[in-house]
């Protein structure tokens, strides 16, 4: 299981993305560019001393991410997906994607994507913010996948 994250917009967004990352001992790709300027200090200050623990790949743009993860199946969270989480069936080497907190991900990462799954919320509100979904998203395939660290299988 894998956690990515295309063209993150907000510091502190990706500072508690890292920390999930570094709980739950899952890896996080992060696609730039980044809509704030990337350094280990604004990291640092986001995501405390959590973020060091983190395991963390950066790549230079979309095509450069596409090539690293080779055939990985790409599941996309987005308000626009047509399964709810609550129905999808994650598997273990799934990379969950989340876009970027102003735009999402444009049309070609939408086509790219295996799966599009959205989070059940009440109808009222348009979206959660990233790092709750992101949370939430990777809770459930660690839950169907039984990879929870400190867990037997």
């Amino acid at each position: 299981m894998r956690i990515a994250l295309y063209q993150p917009d907000i510091a502190g967004n990706v500072g508690t993305i890292l920390r999930i990352s570094a709980c739950f001992n899952v890896p996080c790709d992060i696609i730039e560019p980044c809509g704030f300027a990337f350094s280990e200090r604004a990291l640092k200050r986001a995501g405390m001393d959590y973020a060091a623990g983190a395991s963390l790949q950066r790549h230079a743009e979309w095509d450069a991410f596409e090539t690293a993860i080779g055939g990985a199946r790409l599941v996309l969270m987005t308000t626009k997906g047509s399964t709810s989480l609550t129905r999808f069936a994650f598997q273990p080497d799934d990379i969950i994607l989340m876009g970027s907190e102003s735009a999402g991900v444009p049309m070609e990462v939408h086509e790219r994507a295996d799966a599009r799954v959205h989070i059940p919320m009440h109808p009222e509100f348009r979206s959660l913010n990233v790092a709750v979904s992101a949370g939430i998203a990777l809770a459930e395939a660690l839950r169907q996948t039984r990879q929870f660290p400190g867990e037997d299988a």
